[in-house]
């Protein structure tokens, strides 16, 4: 391990803040899920300071929490417009990337994407058989 760390000190720090970038955003990706992931986790996680994370973020044009907000909302996104997701409740699919208020989820929600979560599932998911029947019936009459 030492070695590693000293091969690490070793490198340009430009090198050093994309490696430790890289390596936290992976660490944010895989963590999504808990709604305990805070910058402040992420930084215990890689022992270092919150300012310095901060700084390492700050460098890539975006801070911790931003990137945490952006990736939960992605992968939610990416849930309510997928169909075999379709059984789950928006509050559901909010909580299981550590959105647990559906309040708050809301609000960010539509901040980023500029409607409500129900309102983008329904313009987002493919009707099912049971909606595109009685569409059908009436084409054949």
């Amino acid at each position: 391990m030492s070695r590693h760390l000293d091969a690490e000190s070793a490198l340009p720090t430009t090198s050093r803040h994309r490696l430790l970038y890289t390596r936290a955003t992976s660490f944010i990706d895989t963590h999504l899920g808990s709604a305990d992931l805070t910058p402040s986790a992420v930084a215990a996680a890689h022992h270092i300071s919150l300012r310095y994370l901060q700084h390492v973020f700050q460098q890539h044009g975006t801070t911790v929490s931003e990137a945490i907000r952006r990736q939960r909302l992605h992968r939610c996104r990416r849930d309510l417009a997928d169909p075999g997701m379709r059984h789950h409740t928006i509050r559901v699919i909010a909580a299981r990337w550590g959105m647990p208020r559906p309040a708050e989820f809301s609000r960010a929600f539509r901040a980023a994407t500029g409607t409500s979560p129900s309102r983008y599932r329904a313009q987002h998911l493919p009707p099912t058989a049971d909606e595109q029947a009685p569409a059908s019936e009436g084409a054949q009459r």
